[in-house]
Formats: structure tokens, sequence, C-alpha cells
């Protein structure tokens, strides 16, 4: 059985900013899997439809974690869409869609995951939202 999550966050930057965040090697780099005891080693990006990225982050105690995509649809600043696998917790492939609206003098942005096995659900959620919140930081 798999399931669909999504988050939102708000952002004080404008609809373009965040979309480009995403396929920019060095901000994708300082919030894009990134966690706070681990470390981004490398980072591979060919941001078109049908390009993929390879991000790879090291984790005290687990190693490394590799982040693997194949963009789907790219149509800035509204719309991305990547199929994704992380192989240490699975073989599956997931598909991630992200969108980004104006709002007010900002914009939202709303990641709908879908394809999650039930076990890993809640930590696909936490992980999405602190990523959100480094991408806020990180603009």
């Amino acid at each position: 059985m798999t399931k669909t999550i999504s988050v939102s966050r708000r952002f004080d930057a404008t609809p373009e900013q965040v979309f480009d965040a995403w396929i920019d090697l060095k901000l994708a780099a300082k919030f894009l899997f990134a966690t706070p005891t681990g470390e981004i080693v490398k980072v591979e990006m060919d941001a078109r439809v049908g390009g993929g990225f390879l991000i790879v982050d090291k984790r005290p105690g687990v190693g490394e974690a590799s982040h693997h995509g194949t963009y789907v649809e790219i149509d800035r600043p509204r719309r991305l869409v990547f199929d994704f696998s992380v192989e240490a917790y699975s073989k599956d492939t997931t598909r991630v869609t992200v969108e980004i609206r104006p709002a007010g003098d900002g914009c939202e942005l709303i990641l709908t995951h879908e394809d999650i096995g039930d076990e890993y659900v809640e930590r696909t959620e936490g992980g999405w939202t602190m990523i959100l919140e480094a991408l806020a930081k990180a603009l």
C-alpha cells in the first residue's frame, strides 16, 4: 500500500527565486536533502526534462544517502515534477510535484509526494517539512 503526502510553506521571495533554488547547484546543496548533522558531499544536476540529479548526504552513524531524481516536468516558475528514489531506504521510485503560486509579496509552495510506502510516510513528511524550512533560510 502506498500513500500521498502534501506539505506547504509560504516564502518571502518571488516564485522565480523559489523555483530556481530547486535547480541551482549551489542553492540546492544548501537545503535539498541536507540534514542538521549530515554533510552534502556530492551534487550533480542536469535541469532539463529527462535530465536528472544526484545529491549525496553523508550522515553520522548511517553513511551516505544518495538521492536520485529524473525531471519529468519543468514549468518555471510554477511547477517542477520529478521521479525520485533513495536507494538506501527503498528500491522504489516515487513522484514529487512542486507547485509554486504567487501569494501577496511572496509565494506559496505546495509539495506533493506520491507512492510512499506506509512505513516511510511520517519520516517523508517530516523530511520535506525540514527541507522547506532549510530552503527558506537559504533564500
